[in-house]
């Protein structure tokens, strides 16, 4: 039997978890669960499962059948997260943004093995994130697609013979429009994602392709490889989900039909590929394709190198610009095509460069960098 705490269960991520482990009850247990806004789906899901502790965001009087320890906001995160009761543990972060770092922090120090969809937990702050790991020796599994790939094409593999790594794009909602035809596209067409079922906001990264760009600085961070054996490649299809080329010429890919399901199994049970229900690829009349992603194109792509380049504090400065403005444009207060001159603007201020990089100073810019971004704008609706 494996424990499992989630964080963000709510979320498109942590739904599908909550396929495999509703399918798997011999074999998964959840012990701790966060929940969202939603609190119709929060309560059947935590009556469903009830687990031993759970995460509410704010304080309120939840009716329940059974007591649970109920703890609340980002404080309860972390508590969730640093739970210790079992000896076969692991820590799914299915949050989205920033929030997701310190409890991922939490899970580490807890020795937890480590289920990784929060992207901001690398991005922001790879270096410590990876030293942590190193001294508390814990396992860090990714469950993006693409990196989950990366991960099963280096098995039983030499690093030391890798060319390069090229992870897979699906080029996003509007892969098929030039960049004149960017101007007024509204956020119920960045919203419709060709290929893939995911929550907005990184619906919105995959159609500025900052989400690949988070994806590049993840995988360097994942895999010990320098930024300039980094790729990305278009790939309409979404069937190859990343590659890696080695000193030879020789490419290995995993392939797989666009099933968020088979990374998050990938990752519960690594390293194995045990039984999932799913759709099989049909390999007849298979087109695959490949195309340049131009950082013309998809100028974001290009400010993720540009950040991963500089100060290591200015991956803090990607995000939260990034952070900002995709929230801007879900509440109708920019354009599209604002999202990218809002992170450009950041990320070239040289103001941030004196900034010491460790997770204090991580939170709290990210906070004071996003609340202005917001505020220059006109602010959110409540």
């Amino acid at each position: 039997m494996k424990y499992l705490y989630i964080v963000g269960a709510c979320g498109s991520i942590g739904r599908q978890t909550l396929d495999i482990v509703r399918k798997s009850k011999d074999e998964f247990k959840i012990i701790g669960m966060s929940v969202g806004s939603n609190i119709e789906l929060s309560l059947a899901l935590i009556e469903e499962f009830k687990p031993e502790i759970v995460c509410f965001r704010k304080k309120n009087s939840y009716k329940l059948s059974y007591s649970p320890i109920i703890v609340y906001g980002d404080e309860g995160l972390e508590f969730i997260a640093g739970y210790k009761k079992y000896d076969n543990e692991t820590f799914i972060n299915a949050l989205v943004g920033i929030a997701g770092l310190k409890p991922t922090v939490a899970a580490i120090k807890a020795r937890k093995e480590i289920c990784l969809a929060n992207k901001e937990t690398l991005v922001v702050a790879g270096d410590i994130i990876k030293s942590l790991i190193k001294e508390y020796n814990v396992p860090l599994i990714p469950i993006d697609s693409e990196h989950s790939a990366i991960l099963q094409c280096l098995t039983g593999e030499n690093k030391k013979e890798i060319k390069r790594l090229i992870i897979t794009a699906s080029g996003g909602s509007f892969r098929d429009k030039k960049r004149n035809e960017l101007e007024f596209v509204t956020k119920k067409e960045a919203l419709a994602h060709p290929n893939w079922k995911m929550g907005e906001k990184i619906t919105i990264d995959s159609a500025t392709m900052m989400n690949k760009g988070f994806e590049v600085i993840e995988a360097h961070y994942l895999f010990d490889i320098p930024y300039d054996k980094i790729d990305t490649i278009l790939h309409r299809q979404s069937i190859v989900h990343s590659m890696v080329e080695f000193n030879d010429g020789t490419i290995k890919a995993e392939i797989g039909t666009s099933d968020m399901h088979t990374p998050i199994s990938y990752a519960l049970r690594y390293p194995s590929h045990n039984n999932l229900e799913s759709d099989n690829l049909n390999l007849y009349n298979l087109n695959l394709s490949f195309e340049e992603l131009s950082f013309d194109r998809y100028p974001c792509l290009s400010y993720a190198y540009i950040a991963a380049r500089k100060e290591s504090i200015y991956l803090t400065v990607l995000n939260a610009a990034n952070e900002a403005a995709v929230a801007l444009f879900l509440n109708d207060k920019i354009k599209f095509l604002d999202i990218e001159k809002i992170i450009y603007d950041e990320i070239s201020n040289d103001e941030y460069k004196n900034i010491d990089y460790n997770l204090e100073n991580i939170i709290s810019l990210s906070d004071e960098i996003i609340k202005k971004v917001i505020k220059a704008h006109g602010g959110l609706e409540k």
